[in-house]
């Protein structure tokens, strides 16, 4: 019995100190490594965050160069192509289309018929007016009859003074009315004439609305004229020349016409006249071009392309994307960037708007380093980052 129960009381005791001495050692190793990953971990996430925002802060921008404008003393603005003289013919009373004499592109002299109204109103309306001339004739002659007739007894002292100046008023009064019959009755011929409508000038027809049979109102605003005339022997082309060169456009100067229909083709042209003012809307000053047309090939109500020459001296400059300028407050101005990547907000002078591209007449010089589609907060002294594979150059309109 006495050597049972040492063995018991071995089994109930367990490990010794030594052992959890070790065990607690290990966990604390394994607790401090843990935590010391994490915070390295923590800390590099945070370095590369950091990073990632100093980097973000820099805007990454493209640059394009200016170059010099490659149109030399060029100015080419978009033309409009008018007649040289454009008719539109409405009618003058009312009345149905009885025929019509000429359609769309048939040549017509001056005086030609184009279409025949058919107005029985004016008919009728004129027979009763010359019934009433008649009327008042025929009344005229009676009391001029009679006015002779006392003034002929005045004489033997047969009537009064009195009676005799009566019947001479009576005479005025009627010679009155005779010469307002009459001249209803010239108006009705004249508005009967206008149911024959005529070409005013030699010319083409270049519209035709007027139908066998339809009803033609005179002086409805809302109408179409039956026909329009144009006389295309010469066609005037009328421009709007911005501000900054209308002191190089005068009258006398020459110009050429280029249209999209007919490539590589060229027409001569004449600046006749300016308007001298300049459109508060638009800011530019139209002027007019004459030019001739044998061969019909300018059209009226064709768009052009108008080139002037006007010279060294017409404000050439540099040439650069339309999307490198900024418009502020204070006008277009662009971000030029230096050697070190610093940002100068520049004001520059637009001095020909086309659109893709923009003709900078001061402010920039070649060489310049212009920031591309620069954002609308950028300012002077801004850090930027210059992306790879920019636009480049700029290249001339």
């Amino acid at each position: 019995m006495s050597d049972i129960i040492p063995e018991q009381n071995q089994s109930v005791t367990g490990p010794d100190s030594r052992t959890l001495k070790r065990i607690g050692i290990g966990a604390a190793v394994i607790a401090i490594a843990v935590v010391g990953i994490g915070m390295a971990t923590r800390i590099s996430a945070t370095n590369e965050l950091r990073g990632t925002a100093e980097k973000a802060a820099i805007p990454s921008v493209a640059l394009v160069s200016p170059k010099q404008d490659a149109k030399g003393g060029a100015l080419v603005l978009p033309g409009n192509v008018q007649a040289y003289n454009s008719a539109a013919i409405y009618a003058r009373t009312n009345g149905y289309v009885s025929r019509w004499l000429a359609d769309i592109g048939d040549n017509v002299r001056a005086g030609q018929s184009l279409a025949v109204l058919d107005a029985p109103e004016i008919d009728q309306q004129l027979a009763a007016a010359q019934a009433d001339y008649q009327t008042a004739l025929a009344q005229q002659r009676l009391a001029g009859t009679t006015a002779k007739r006392w003034a002929m007894m005045l004489a033997k002292d047969a009537v009064s003074k009195q009676e005799s100046d009566e019947k001479n008023g009576d005479l005025a009064a009627r010679s009155a009315v005779t010469n307002a019959a009459l001249a209803n009755v010239k108006r009705l011929r004249a508005l009967q004439g206008f149911t024959r409508l005529a070409a005013p000038f030699d010319g083409v027809v270049t519209s035709r609305s007027a139908q066998i049979g339809a009803l033609v109102v005179a002086g409805n605003a809302a109408s179409q004229p039956l026909f329009t005339v144009s006389d295309v022997h010469r066609v005037r082309i009328y421009v709007r020349v911005p501000q900054g060169y209308s002191a190089q456009v005068t009258p006398g100067m020459a110009a050429t016409l280029t249209l999209p229909e007919y490539p590589g083709r060229t027409f001569t042209a004449r600046l006749t006249s300016s308007a001298g003012a300049v459109d508060a809307q638009s800011g530019a000053v139209l002027v007019q071009l004459q030019a001739d047309n044998p061969d019909r090939a300018l059209k009226p109500g064709a768009f052009a392309q108008v080139s002037f020459n006007v010279g060294q001296g017409g404000g050439n400059g540099m040439s650069l994307p339309g999307s490198a300028i900024l418009y502020g407050n204070d006008g277009p101005t662009v971000a030029l960037v230096g050697r070190d990547n610093r940002v100068t907000v520049r004001a520059v002078t637009i001095s020909r708007d086309e659109g893709a591209t923009v003709l900078v007449s001061g402010g920039i010089k070649p060489g310049d380093k212009v920031i591309d589609s620069p954002p609308d907060s950028i300012q002077s002294g801004d850090r930027v980052s210059v992306a790879s594979g920019g636009k480049g150059t700029a290249h001339a309109g």
